[in-house]
């Protein structure tokens, strides 16, 4: 399945054939995300291929990287259409992708270095965190097949397909080589539907009726500051990871794109490319770290890899019976996935904290942290019926907040070997 090339092979009859790949790697993740939100997975495929498009138009197309689903924002688009409607969470989103651009200007003002000023690991950690946590009891949920306080299958079924896809998720991640090592959600996904199959979970009707090609179903975005408000802190946990991300393929190509096109139209080009989506009712687009690691295997280093990887990716948006067919993934299939899928978004606020070495024995970093995650999973709620704080909004804001005017933490010898 690895096509092992380099930047100057990869051309002719080969761009098309290595962007195929490329969105096979990026396929399940990114579809996963609309089917846990209930947003259209074809809308989904859209707003990759065309953000990706509009990133490389942004980033004057010298980067190998692919924009699709982002998972920080499941919890928050979740809560946000239960409360305010798709349209207007559409609507925040917009407004979440201008704080990318904002960021950006300040970037392209005061450097890159201004993004860890305000948003540091004290505060960035606990709060993906908390992304990751807050939708653990739906998670459970779907794997029990319930889907709310539904019951929709079975327990002792629903509990076996979701052992199943959550086994070949943890399988493939832990034990596969090369590029299927990059791919556990998709086989996760494949395996668990074939499981539902058996166990009666599947139902084809809907793939029977539907039209062989459509277009997707775009829904409008509507503006409703509370929703806005709601959504905005959400968006900076995804902009210090769309910094990691630029800096490891950076290392992967040996070129330093913060510095050429620039950590600004980086941020930019993410932004624009998530209020494009949100325009047309699809999730929010982050550059995505799996097909980092496919260009590390393949060592296609060609920009215009993506450019086709995201061509097909809006021909298979209009393909209406494919996503039909994808919207009929029973539930305990993606709460197998999910199960591991928050776990390790709450495990990368961790590492975070440990990996720039957070001492939580200090009272400002130990004060942080923890209001934070108290807030954020405690359920407490800020305003009134007309506005109001919760959850990531809540504590996002509370953690900017407390490291703007707390005395920073003293500094420390390091500890003798």
């Amino acid at each position: 399945m690895t096509t092992n090339v380099n930047s100057n092979e990869v051309s002719g009859w080969k761009l098309p054939l290595v962007g195929l790949q490329m969105l096979f790697v990026a396929f399940g993740a990114l579809v996963l995300m609309p089917l846990i939100t209930g947003l259209d997975p074809s809308v989904a495929l859209f707003t990759a291929g065309a953000g990706t498009l509009l990133f490389q138009l942004v980033t004057k197309r010298s980067i190998p990287v692919f924009l699709a689903s982002s998972f920080v924002f499941i919890a928050p688009i979740s809560i946000s259409i239960e409360q305010y409607g798709q349209a207007a969470t559409m609507g925040a989103l917009m407004a979440a992708g201008g704080v990318y651009m904002i960021l950006a200007g300040l970037v392209a003002w005061r450097g890159p270095d201004i993004i860890h000023r305000l948003l540091p690991p004290v505060v960035t950690g606990p709060v993906i965190m908390i992304i990751g946590l807050n939708l653990a009891p739906v998670a459970v949920g779907n794997a029990m097949g319930m889907a709310g306080d539904t019951r929709v299958f079975p327990y002792l079924d629903s509990m076996i397909v979701a052992t199943i896809a959550l086994a070949t998720t943890v399988a493939v991640s832990v034990f596969a080589g090369g590029i299927f090592r990059l791919v556990p959600i998709l086989a996760g996904v494949v395996v668990g539907y074939i499981a539902a199959l058996i166990f009666g979970m599947v139902d084809f009707s809907p793939v029977a009726e539907q039209a062989l090609f459509a277009v997707p179903n775009f829904t409008a975005p509507e503006f409703n500051m509370a929703a806005i408000l709601f959504m905005l802190p959400v968006a900076i946990a995804p902009a210090i990871e769309h910094v990691g991300d630029v800096l490891a393929i950076s290392n992967v190509t040996g070129k330093n794109y913060l510095k050429k096109p620039g950590l600004h139209r980086t941020l930019f080009g993410d932004g624009i490319a998530t209020a494009l989506a949100a325009a047309f009712g699809g999730p929010p687009n982050t550059t995505y770290s799996e097909v980092t690691g496919a260009v590390t295997l393949t060592r296609a280093f060609n920009p215009v890899v993506m450019t086709w990887a995201a061509v097909f990716a809006i021909a298979l948006a209009f393909i209406a019976k494919f996503g039909i067919l994808l919207q009929t993934i029973p539930v305990p299939v993606m709460g197998g996935i999910m199960i591991l899928l928050f776990g390790s978004i709450a495990s990368v606020g961790m590492n975070i904290l440990i990996k720039n070495n957070v001492d939580l024995s200090h009272q400002r970093n130990l004060v942080i942290v923890a209001t934070t995650l108290v807030l954020g999973l405690g359920g407490m709620v800020v305003g009134n019926d007309s506005f109001s704080l919760q959850g990531i909004s809540l504590c996002g804001i509370v953690a900017i907040i407390l490291n703007l005017i707390l005395p920073a933490a003293p500094k420390t010898d390091a500890p003798a070997p």
